[in-house]
This record gives C-alpha cells, structure tokens and sequence, in this order.
C-alpha cells in the first residue's frame, strides 16, 4: 500500500491463477506478493493483480469479467521497458514464453510482443535509437 500518493496496478482475468502467477514471477521476474485472492506480482515499480472472472457485483453492476475472447482484437496490453532485448528475450524463452515474433529493430527500439497463458498481450522493448531522437518509421501500408 502506498504511504503517499497512489500505486498504479493492473489486474488480469485468468483461467487459472497458479499458472498466471508463476508465469508473471518466472518471465517477468516478479515477487508473489500474495498467492491468491486475489494473487498479487509485484513486477519492479508495479503490481500485477489475478483473479478469475465473475459476473456483475454490486459496486460494477453491469460489467463481467472474462478472460480474452480472441488474440486478434485487443483493447489494451501490457507494456514492459528492459535495459537489454537479447538478455529478456533469452530468459524468457527459456522459462517458456512464447513471442509473436522475434525482437524486431524499429530504430527507435527493439521491440516484441508475447502472450500470457490466458492470451494477454505484452510488448516488451528495449529503447535504443528514441533516446537519441530517432522516432520509428512508419508503418508500411499493407
């Protein structure tokens, strides 16, 4: 809990919380905060909230939680910053994770994305030519 201010989080629907958290602690290299109800990873500066989904309550009364429908609409996705692309990527696919792609050089970041078990989206990059102004081309009209 924060002393001052506020503690931003974010909270994943999951199927199954055992395998969630593992995931978030082995790829990501976070802390079990706490194992469940909810599970809690503490993931560097953040915390990553899991529990299963369930229909309306009192206080969101028109709003059901459930883990992702499909992988090719997304509203949101976790975005994850790292000092050294080859390092993380290695680790986690070492630990199981599964890339989209490999790292790609945008020039303004070496950048890639991965699923979680429940099929979340992550982007994971590593900032390199950005920090000396050099902004990502466009993407190519398809």
């Amino acid at each position: 809990m924060p002393e001052h201010g506020l503690l931003l989080t974010y909270f994943l629907t999951v199927t199954d919380v055992v395998v969630s958290r593992r995931f978030y602690a082995d790829v990501l290299g976070g802390e079990v905060v706490m194992e469940e109800n909810p599970a809690i990873v503490k993931v560097a500066n953040s915390w990553l909230i899991m529990n299963p989904g369930g229909g309306p309550t009192p206080d969101k009364p028109d709003v059901t939680l459930e883990v992702p429908r499909t992988t090719e609409r997304v509203s949101s996705f976790l975005n994850v910053r790292v000092a050294d692309m080859a390092a993380f990527h290695a680790h986690a696919v070492a630990k199981g994770a599964r890339f989209l792609t490999e790292p790609l050089d945008r020039a303004s970041e070496v950048r890639c994305y991965l699923r979680d078990p429940d099929g979340h989206l992550i982007e994971v990059g590593q900032s390199t030519g950005l920090l000396r102004g050099v902004l990502a081309a466009p993407p190519v009209a398809s």
